[in-house]
């Protein structure tokens, strides 16, 4: 069996030769031509010659998880009970204490653990934040918006709870970011656009489930322009910038959302994942980040950009707050039909020592698709789930370039059917953002629903693969963090070359709808962050969290340059 994924090779288009390109796509002359020529080069015709492919799968939704069976305990006879009533029974043990975040980070448990033992409060915390916010927001570009009156609001409630030693959950008083995608009250959700500026008068489902535990939403974080690429550009709010080297990209389109955990200013933010939004980010800038099984975080209030491949989902400093983020989103929403199967994710066990019973798939030729810095990085952390226990074994998956040509046709077409709705903004666009909803407007018919046959195969295809192991581990870019061109300050950058390389390990999952999970693996020799991805099977997220507790304590986190510490 043959590894078919190559790398691309394509011009880089900046300033006036990306107006200029973009322009002509909108030609009525020469735009179909060029989209004709431009499809081709991505290999979207070959889908239609595809022989045997079974019925279309239009959305991954994988069935409800078999419940465990209860364990049924015997009967105490009646002496035993009588001895129980009188004797005073044991009180039950109590939960373990949540793992401390790893230095020089914190996690939502280090913020609690400070509000619990009087080290400092909710409003001291806003305050830093905010002054933070203010030194290092012009540097990195990790938010959009921010509201100070806001932010001093909910803390000042959360500071009265703890006072009354009434927290509402887990995460109260604890700063989160939500990336602007999805509907906070008070504040417009851009999608990273110059013209969507509608006010949101309702949370988004999982923004709701986050400040119902407690957390203070500190603000929309900035994004890649409808999300239509993975990097950090944004021409509109400026590009966001990598925390470990400003000089360098976040990945994208969750850009804000990494590069406001990596720099310290949260423990935690949300973030959206339809090509690897979440994971690519959150490897670039040394983060965790999960894109959680298709259809298991509801996607109320999050900007309809594709339907079919995309998911809600956290970013953290630790694998503690992306686990504890994702127990608290997760489940059935009435107001998202395609969460009528979601568990209630299980808590992951923290106290697990090592890996031992655990089989980790790896296909050579695919883990070593990379540059040399992350394929050494990559198999460093490996070596880690080796030493704790796991056994390594060998597997191959055909037919991934015809996957990666699959999700960019999904993707495309439906990011340029949702856009549809607002074309008269066309040209407040981007360039390289017009550039990719002018090819998914152009797409037929056919190349979809053969897209969604290339889908219903894959996904057979890995939950086979699956069957033999319990995770896939990948690196999660082919690239770290890539230099920000200054021409791409004004008008962006289409560079489908460096796009590949980013999504080349990621965009799998989007199309098969399993669960992925993205860790700090290591660093390039130029300290730049990279990222380890681990794939799972459908709904075994606890499982993910648990090898990623794991290799949290046996590897190492390094200060960015551009950091804070909101708890002194």
């Amino acid at each position: 069996m043959s590894y078919d994924l190559k790398d691309v090779k394509m011009p880089v288009l900046t300033g006036r030769a990306l107006r200029t390109f973009a322009a002509a796509l909108d030609g009525r002359v020469t735009g179909p031509a060029l989209v004709k020529k431009l499809m081709a080069d991505a290999g979207v015709p070959r889908l239609a010659e595809l022989k045997d492919l079974p019925a279309p799968l239009f959305l991954p939704l994988a069935p409800a998880p078999e419940p465990a069976p209860a364990a049924r305990e015997p009967k105490p006879r009646l002496a035993s009970r009588l001895v129980a009533i009188f004797r005073r029974e044991p009180a039950p043990e109590p939960p373990p204490e949540p793992p401390a975040g790893p230095a020089p980070f914190h996690s939502a448990a280090d913020f609690v653990a400070a509000y619990k033992s009087g080290k400092t409060t909710p409003e001291e915390v806003a305050e830093r934040f905010l002054a933070a916010y203010a030194e290092l927001n012009p540097q990195i570009h990790a938010f959009i918006a921010v509201n100070p009156d806001d932010v001093r609001a909910q803390a000042a409630a959360s500071a009265m709870r703890w006072r009354r030693g009434e927290p509402l959950g887990p995460l109260d008083g604890v700063p989160v970011a939500v990336k602007d995608e999805l509907d906070v009250v008070g504040y417009p959700t851009t999608v990273g656009t110059a013209f969507l500026r509608d006010v949101a008068s309702e949370d988004a489902t999982a923004v709701a489930r986050l400040r119902a535990a407690g957390a203070v939403i500190v603000g929309k974080a900035n994004m890649h322009e409808l999300g239509a690429n993975p990097t950090g550009h944004n021409p509109h709010h400026g590009h966001a910038k990598n925390p470990y080297d400003p000089a360098r990209d976040t990945g994208g389109s969750s850009s804000g959302s990494a590069a406001a955990v990596a720099s310290g200013l949260v423990p935690l933010a949300l973030g959206a994942d339809a090509g690897g939004s979440i994971r690519v980010p959150a490897a670039l800038t040394g983060v965790y980040g999960l894109k959680a099984t298709f259809g298991g975080v509801s996607e109320h209030g999050a900007y309809p950009v594709c339907w079919s491949v995309a998911h809600v989902g956290p970013l953290g400093a630790s694998a503690y707050d992306v686990a504890l983020a994702h127990r608290l989103i997760a489940g059935p929403d009435p107001k998202d039909p395609h969460t009528a199967s979601a568990p209630v994710p299980e808590a992951p066990d923290w106290n697990r020592e090592d890996l031992s019973g655990l089989k980790v798939g790896v296909w050579p030729a695919w883990f070593d698709h990379a540059e040399p810095g992350v394929v050494e990085a990559a198999r460093a952390a490996l070596a880690r789930m080796e030493e704790a226990g796991a056994e390594i074994v060998e597997f191959e998956l055909p037919g991934l370039d015809d996957a990666r040509v699959a999700h960019a046709v999904t993707v495309l077409v439906e990011m340029g059917r949702s856009f549809q709705r607002t074309q008269e903004h066309w040209r407040a666009l981007a360039p390289a953002t017009r550039i990719n909803l002018k090819i998914g407007q152009s797409a037929a018919g056919a190349d979809y629903v053969a897209a969604q046959q290339v889908r219903a195969r894959m996904v057979a295809a890995l939950d086979e693969v699956l069957g033999r192991v319990d995770l896939i581990a990948t690196p999660t870019t082919a690239v770290p963090a890539p230099l920000i061109p200054k021409a791409a300050e004004s008008d962006g950058i289409s560079d489908l070359g460096t796009v590949t390389q980013l999504m080349r390990f990621i965009f799998l999952t989007n199309l098969t709808g399993h669960p992925s999970l993205s860790l700090p693996a290591g660093y390039t020799v130029e300290g730049l962050p990279v990222g380890l991805q681990l794939i799972g099977r459908a709904w075994g997220e606890r499982t993910l969290m648990e090898a990623a507790g794991v290799l949290e304590r046996a590897g190492e986190r390094r200060r960015p340059q551009v950091f804070v510490d909101l708890l002194g």
